[in-house]
């Protein structure tokens, strides 16, 4: 797939933690490329699909693992996480059975993600800058030298 473009990632949704927004924008690059594709030929390409589902695990997996480095309780937001990448991955079996189309999948991930920065991601953003890692600084400049 082509490379992404930097700038994709609306504004208002960014999080201002490097690693965090640097992920965000790259899931938005592969969907935006994997629409491009699915729009431009009939052509699903399937092993695209998975790796974006790849991603997601990845970047979820980094936000557990910076809650846990902040000592903040994590639970429900993680169960989110379980919760949402079971669902994409029943609908990408739908789609390989041709019991869903591509367009929607995409349409139904770009929505949920947008959603879930707006509104969990900020919860979890928020928590995390009063936590003792969050106000030394310390923290968020260990965050900014990983991104």
């Amino acid at each position: 797939m082509d490379a992404c473009f930097p700038g994709l990632l609306p504004e208002q949704l960014l999080v201002d933690l490097p690693e965090i927004d640097a992920q965000h924008e790259e899931i938005f690059c592969r969907i935006e490329a994997l629409k491009t594709v699915c729009f431009e030929s009939s052509h699903v390409p399937f092993d695209e699909f998975e790796a974006l589902l790849g991603y997601f695990a990845m970047h979820f997996a980094t936000e557990e693992r910076i809650a846990e480095e902040a000592g903040l309780d994590f639970v429900d937001h993680a169960r989110i996480h379980e919760d949402t990448l079971r669902l994409l991955d029943r609908a990408l079996g739908e789609m390989v059975r041709g019991a869903r189309d591509a367009h929607s999948f995409l349409r139904y991930c770009e929505y949920w993600f947008e959603r879930h920065i707006s509104e969990d991601d900020r919860l979890f953003i928020a928590a995390l800058q009063t936590t003792d890692f969050g106000q030394s600084g310390g923290f968020w400049r260990n965050l900014e030298l990983r991104a």
